[in-house]
């Protein structure tokens, strides 16, 4: 292994010995083939086919950089800047949460509610990346969606990831919650995955979380704040008829059927995720 003293890389490595640093130092294989698979631009199969090839000096320096980060705990989706979420890429940063799979029920369910409507119009509040807004427009084209989030940064993500995505029909606006939106907009669906982690949870300063923006994982009270507002406001908000339906913890199922249920919402559910937990609760309302 041509290393120098420290063991960083030496001025040329290979493919293969950028990989055995990386083993070395601790990194799963896969995600060493992936961060050198970004920096490098080769699929895995070329990665195997050429790993005599050297890296020239960017690329060492860029893999070098992203080994460490890696092995610090940073998530593996902002060193690539990117998650796939439902069949798409989306780009990821800092700014957004990391998309997760268990959101994709969330969408299957938010998809069935505007199943049977022509030209639904839906609100994804609290947007961050846009996984809901731009997976929503993409399989139901003839939908008008907002997106609203109050983090410039993270709607700016979101724009992104539509241009990339080719997601048409997409209005995109700060806003707290529903401050912002315009005076007398109703919507057949309102869809929202808020912040719902409790203050002070432990799994806040732990894992992939340590790295995510606060505001989108914690309401800084109880876990259900958040939700209980998007509750309140919906509605007004909302066509006769029309759904909410939000994203919340694995054990906050009974507390938001309880809200939405409080509210005078119909047909309260909850929606469970691949490993069977409450991940998602919706109601109508009734008219």
């Amino acid at each position: 292994m041509s290393t120098n003293p420290q063991g960083a890389l030496a001025p040329a490595p290979t493919l293969r010995e950028a990989l055995t640093l990386a083993a070395i130092a601790g990194l799963p294989a896969l995600e060493a083939r992936m961060l050198l698979s970004h920096v490098t631009g080769f699929t895995r199969t070329q990665l195997i086919t050429r790993d005599n090839e050297p890296l020239n000096a960017a690329q060492r320096d860029a893999f070098s950089t992203l080994l460490a980060r890696r092995l610090t705990g940073e998530p593996m989706a902002y060193l690539l800047g990117e998650r796939e979420f439902f069949g798409r890429t989306f780009r990821v940063t800092p700014d957004v949460l990391i998309p997760r799979p268990d959101t994709e029920v969330a969408v299957e369910a938010s998809l069935a509610r505007i199943a049977g409507v022509k030209s639904p119009r839906v609100l994804d509040m609290g947007t961050g990346s846009g996984i809901l807004a731009v997976t929503i427009a993409s399989e139901r084209p003839d939908a008008e969606v907002w997106a609203t989030d109050i983090s410039p940064g993270a709607l700016m993500v979101a724009q992104d990831n539509a241009r990339a995505l080719e997601a048409s029909g997409i209005h995109f606006l700060v806003s707290d919650w529903y401050a912002a939106l315009p005076d007398g907009l109703r919507f057949h669906l309102i869809v929202s995955n808020p912040p719902y982690i409790a203050a002070g949870d432990p799994h806040l300063v732990e894992g992939d979380l340590r790295f995510e923006p606060l505001d989108a994982l914690t309401d800084h009270d109880d876990g259900l704040s958040d939700l209980a507002t998007i509750v309140a406001g919906a509605a007004e908000r909302l066509l006769p008829g029309g759904w909410l339906l939000m994203e919340h913890g694995y054990d906050q199922g009974e507390a938001t059927r309880a809200l939405l249920t409080r509210a005078g919402f119909a047909e309260v559910f909850t929606a469970l995720d691949l490993a069977g937990h409450d991940r998602c609760s919706a109601g109508r309302l009734p008219g």
